[in-house]
């Protein structure tokens, strides 16, 4: 033990005395700092403020290690290497000051040191560990916050497309329902002509009728071919000459007969209707099947689920309604017991061109509407009666029409052929030309590329939708002068495919739809006498200028919706010579960025559409002239669906608007 001893004071005489060598060799004026801070207090364990600072310590081996120790290990004095090896070495405290006397430390006091040390390690690990704790708490709260966020901006954004397609759907739906109205008055107007000529014309074969029964046998067959011969003549618009020809009214009973001439025509009218009891005419009633109704001089027979045409004589009948059975042939026969049928309907039935016999309404000499729509025709049936005045066949599979197909019927004023497989290749240049009274042709759902030649003279209205047709020819409304209505919707038409002068010099022109073609530019060249422009649905994405000025009268309704007229499509001479004209202009559904120039100039104008656009300002005199001092002419204005802010709106910028609630704003398009 006793070398152990030695070791120790050796060691120990080692470390008193280096530090004193070395305070020797430093400059005096590391000992003028020394001294300095002696003075002001600044000594072993104390801070510049006389605070005390914890002790520089200094490992010394233990009586088990050798003192000849590396560089390296007697500079080590990290926490590490005394945790490591807390038995092999000594603690003891080193001063700041050399010469002030060491105190070696116990084992107690240097476990309180390192457990001292080991807590703070500790307290500082809990509070970083807490720090990132509520970083990351801050940042899931903050990513739920934008996710609530974003779903609530997402489900307004739904919501709002939703509701601009909903009103896209109903203004869809208004316009098609107004196109629609407007195509069943003008049907029901012809209806009502028709009906009106047909009552006129029963009153006067009435009264003809009862001028022939009290004539003698030989007068009334005189009379009947007279009638016959009228009968073959335009029964619309009837010639004055013709007038002089009809028999004249039967004289009105004095006034004191009138009630006895009353009692007795109901009286016999009651005597004829026991008599036909007795007789049993109501039993079967002439040969009329099951499934049939009589009323009249009407039978009905719709979806009774005849498979053959019924054997009738009912030689009074005048009307006569087959529609949605199963027959698919008539006879040579057919009609010989109900001879003075004037409308026949045969609608939706199984009848084939082979079927029809050549001869089968040969017949019928007052036969006036013939309706066979729905059937399996090929071809339109033979020798028709002369005095057809109206003819339905669409919804077959007509192949073609020659020029002897319409053979004899310069009566008809009504021709409906839609919905079969026609085309310009399989028409016969001469087909329409017995037609002379033709004034309303339908060949819509065909296969026609180009309007088909030899159009009739007469005609007013000529619809062609649902083709596919890319061209129309210089010469093909040439002989149709009197053409008031020409719809050419749905087709594949541009306006390079327009000839300058199809149209150009008609006067009665007053109505085109060219919806939905492939246009990119408002055609030129349209008819001088156009009123009505309908363009809906095609890439227009110019008004070109001076397009309008030529027409007289001048243009009223525009229908421009769904094109692609942006702010650079309009020019400002694009609505020259329809400003005083222009009743009703539809521009909405576009990509205009601002009113268009020329709208304030429009005095007429009525009802005036630029909603669904990318409008975002209405300046003050962009739709009102300020300068007009005449009467508020605009009745309805849509802006809806815009850019546009209506507080940012003047109240004089619809100073020509007949009333504010007419002026619609909203909703619009966020920004």
């Amino acid at each position: 033990m006793r070398w152990w001893l030695v070791v120790a004071s050796l060691w120990l005489l080692v470390v008193l005395t280096i530090p004193d060598a070395q305070a020797r060799g430093r400059p005096r004026s590391q000992d003028g700092r020394r001294e300095k801070r002696k003075r002001d207090g600044q000594g072993h364990g104390q801070s510049r403020r006389g605070r005390s600072r914890p002790l520089k310590i200094r490992l010394v081996p233990g009586p088990n290690i050798p003192v000849d120790l590396t560089e390296n290990q007697r500079n080590v004095g990290s926490d590490r290497t005394l945790r490591e090896q807390p038995s092999s070495y000594n603690v003891i405290p080193v001063p700041n000051d050399p010469s002030e006397a060491i105190t070696p430390l116990t084992q107690e006091e240097i476990q309180r040191i390192l457990w001292r040390e080991e807590e703070e390690h500790r307290e500082e690990e809990e509070r970083l560990r807490k720090k990132d704790e509520a970083r990351r708490k801050r940042r899931k709260q903050r990513k739920e916050q934008e996710e609530i966020q974003r779903k609530i901006v997402e489900k307004k954004r739904r919501e709002e497309e939703e509701a601009l397609r909903l009103q896209m759907e109903k203004e869809e739906e208004e316009w098609r329902r107004r196109l629609e109205e407007e195509e069943e008055r003008r049907q029901q107007e012809a209806e009502r002509r028709r009906e009106e000529e047909e009552d006129r014309e029963k009153k006067e074969r009435e009264a003809r009728q009862k001028k022939r029964e009290q004539e003698e046998e030989e007068e009334r067959q005189a009379k009947e071919e007279e009638e016959e011969v009228w009968l073959r003549g335009d029964v619309f618009q009837m010639r004055p000459e013709e007038a002089d020809f009809l028999p004249a009214p039967i004289p009105t009973p004095p006034a004191a007969m009138e009630e006895e001439l009353r009692e007795v025509e109901t009286g016999e009218e009651e005597e004829e209707e026991e008599e036909e009891e007795e007789e049993g005419i109501v039993g079967n009633r002439g040969g009329l099947p099951p499934g049939c109704d009589i009323s009249d001089v009407i039978v009905t027979c719709e979806n009774a689920k005849l498979i053959h045409f019924p054997p009738l004589s009912i030689p009074e009948l005048k009307s006569l309604s087959l529609e949605g059975n199963n027959i698919s042939s008539i006879p040579a026969e057919a009609f010989n017991g109900i001879p003075n049928l004037e409308w026949v309907n045969l609608k939706k039935n199984q009848l084939t061109s082979a079927g029809v016999d050549a001869k089968a309404f040969t017949g019928l000499k007052m036969l006036r509407r013939l309706y066979l729509d729905g059937n399996l025709l090929e071809t339109v049936p033979s020798d028709l009666p002369p005095t057809l005045q109206e003819l339905k066949i669409s919804e077959n599979r007509l192949r073609r029409i020659d020029k002897n197909s319409f053979r004899g019927l310069s009566s008809l004023v009504i021709l409906e052929m839609e919905g079969n497989v026609l085309s310009e290749g399989n028409i016969d240049p001469l087909a329409f030309a017995p037609l002379t009274q033709l004034s309303y042709l339908r060949l819509g759902r065909n296969l026609f590329r180009t309007v088909p030649q030899g159009l009739p003279k007469s005609l007013l209205e000529l619809y062609l939708e649902n083709n596919v047709i890319e061209e129309i020819s210089e010469t093909v409304f040439n002989q149709t002068s009197d053409l008031n209505v020409v719809s050419l919707r749905h087709n594949k038409l541009d306006e390079t495919r327009i000839a300058p002068l199809a149209w150009f010099n008609h006067r009665n022109l007053e109505s085109i739809d060219l919806s939905h073609n492939e246009l990119y530019l408002v055609p030129s060249f349209l008819p001088k006498s156009l009123v009505h422009l309908v363009l809906v649905g095609n890439n227009i994405e110019r008004i070109p200028g001076y397009v309008f000025a030529h027409m007289d009268p001048g243009l009223e309704f525009l229908y421009l919706s769904y094109n692609k007229l942006d702010g650079e499509g309009i020019e400002p001479e694009s609505f020259f010579g329809a400003y005083h004209s222009m009743v009703e202009m539809c521009l909405d559904h576009n990509q205009l960025v601002n009113v268009p120039a020329g709208i304030n100039e429009m005095t007429n104008l009525h009802f005036l559409r630029l909603d669904h656009n990318k409008i975002r300002s209405i300046p003050d005199e962009g739709i009102c002239d300020p300068d007009h001092s005449g009467d508020h002419t605009l009745v309805a204005l849509r802006l809806e669906n815009n850019y546009i802010n209506p507080r940012d709106v003047s109240p004089t910028a619809f100073s020509c608007v007949r009333s504010s609630s007419s002026v619609v704003l909203r909703p619009q398009k966020t920004k």
